[in-house]
């Protein structure tokens, strides 16, 4: 055993030490490196200060804009439903009463109109037709459909909340003006001064719309009227056809391109288009559904299914890149750990890593689960767009089938209207889509945590 000896070299070495000084002591190139990560730091939290901002910008707009859709101006009124004019034979003929048409049911709504500011004592210089104006046309359609529910309530006074037209229902949520309406044919001074004696008597006012929510959408005649619920059940449906067929076809191929298929040029080719087609255009796919699922497959124009299935071609890259990814992170011990005690390739892939890969593959499920729901540009080709339906589809087949719409396509309908009240429902649709989407990946977050074994 002996000392290392003291050469020249390490005796100047300790010079230079004894030189800079002690290390408790910063010098000149420690201050500059300090100084810099003390800049980075400061960039970080900027960016992260900016994010902020501009995330809650853009919350309070889409919530600022977007909550009216939740409230509808109403009116009250007490309709009698004349014998004479909703059942002239008087027999309760369902088919004779199917007869009269909703022009039938309007002197009827007129008359309410006028009997209700009679007797409130309102006085106005209009006419019967500009006071039943301040209604929505959707008016006589909702009462022709309680009749033709209720006929043994024809001849008898029952009350009604009627839906205040698109003007009326602006001016009370401060989006039409007194100066805007004048040159507006839909609405007058007159009829507005009318409305603040109408809301004065607890005859107009607003409240929680649920038709917004569960309705469908409606014409442009009658945009307070429309609602998002039909399009929410065509993105249901839509859903679990991806769901269907994504999942097992994505999972299926994720399995075998990671654990079984040997590593030659021919699933390199594989892996690099997978990849690229996580990176194609969206609208790609909605050209290659229109040219293959309806040119030549002709399947049914504007259905939930086409649209699940062009979004089921859209979400399997994204499903199979994070599944193969969740099965990479399983550690090779647990493959060689089962292969060491007899388990099959099979088995070892089925018993043991793809239960420990199941969080980071329903992870990414979700993740293209709610890629897809946000969806519009393939959605558009094949023309689900803003379909005017009356009920929801009452079977699966129809569910499927039936033309329909979606959320994201049926929000695009709506900003592209002219009315301002469809616009509002835009605003609104996007708070009910992004309820949605939060709630898809706060699923993910729990499934993943809830699941999730470490090593």
């Amino acid at each position: 055993m002996t000392d290392i000896s003291q050469t020249p070299s390490n005796m100047g070495g300790a010079a230079e030490q004894s030189k800079s000084g002690s290390l408790l002591t910063q010098n000149a190139r420690t201050r500059k490196r300090n100084a810099a990560e003390m800049r980075f730091r400061g960039y970080g939290i900027a960016a992260i200060v900016v994010g902020l901002i501009m995330l809650v910008v853009l919350v309070t707009t889409i919530v600022g804009r977007g909550t009216g859709a939740f409230q509808q101006t109403f009116v009250t009124l007490e309709v009698e439903l004349l014998e004479s004019k909703l059942d002239k034979k008087g027999n309760r003929d369902l088919e004779d009463i199917k007869k009269v048409t909703t022009f039938g049911y309007a002197p009827i709504i007129k008359a309410a109109v006028q009997s209700k500011i009679e007797g409130l004592g309102i006085e106005t210089s209009l006419k019967p037709k500009d006071m039943a104006g301040l209604l929505s046309k959707d008016a006589a359609a909702q009462l022709r459909a309680y009749v033709l529910e209720n006929p043994d309530q024809i001849g008898q006074t029952v009350e009604f909340r009627f839906l205040a037209q698109s003007r009326v229902d602006g001016y009370l949520k401060g989006r039409v003006s007194r100066e805007s309406i004048e040159n507006d044919k839909n609405i007058s001074g007159a009829q507005l001064d009318l409305v603040d004696a109408l809301v004065a008597a607890g005859v107009v006012e607003k409240t929680f719309n649920i038709d917004f929510i569960i309705g469908a959408d409606a014409s442009d005649q009658r945009p307070e009227a429309a609602g998002i619920g039909v399009s929410m059940m065509g993105s249901l449906f839509m859903m679990l056809v991806v769901l269907a067929l994504a999942l097992p076809i994505g999972v299926a191929a994720s399995i075998y391109l990671e654990e079984f298929a040997p590593k030659n040029w021919l699933t390199d080719i594989i892996e690099v288009n997978i990849s690229n087609l996580a990176a194609v255009p969206s609208i790609v796919f909605g050209i290659l559904g229109l040219a293959v699922f309806i040119n030549y497959m002709h399947l049914p124009m504007s259905a939930p299914l086409v649209g699940g299935l062009v979004l089921t071609l859209m979400t399997l890259p994204t499903i199979i890149i994070s599944t193969r990814a969740a099965l990479k992170a399983v550690p090779p011990s647990i493959r060689d750990a089962a292969l060491g005690v007899g388990a099959s390739k099979m088995q070892a892939v089925f018993h043991h890593v793809l239960p420990l890969a199941a969080p980071g593959i329903l992870t990414g499920t979700i993740i293209g689960l709610a890629q897809a729901l946000g969806e519009t540009a393939p959605l558009l080709l094949i023309g689900m767009v803003g379909f005017i339906a009356s009920n929801a589809p009452e079977t699966i087949a129809d569910g499927l089938l039936a033309p329909n719409s979606a959320m994201p396509a049926q929000i695009y309908e709506w900003a592209k209207r002219a009315d301002p009240a469809f616009y509002e429902r835009a605003w609104g649709g996007i708070i009910i889509l992004l309820v949605f989407l939060v709630t898809m990946n706060t699923v993910a977050v729990i499934l993943r945590r809830r699941f999730e074994r470490r090593w």
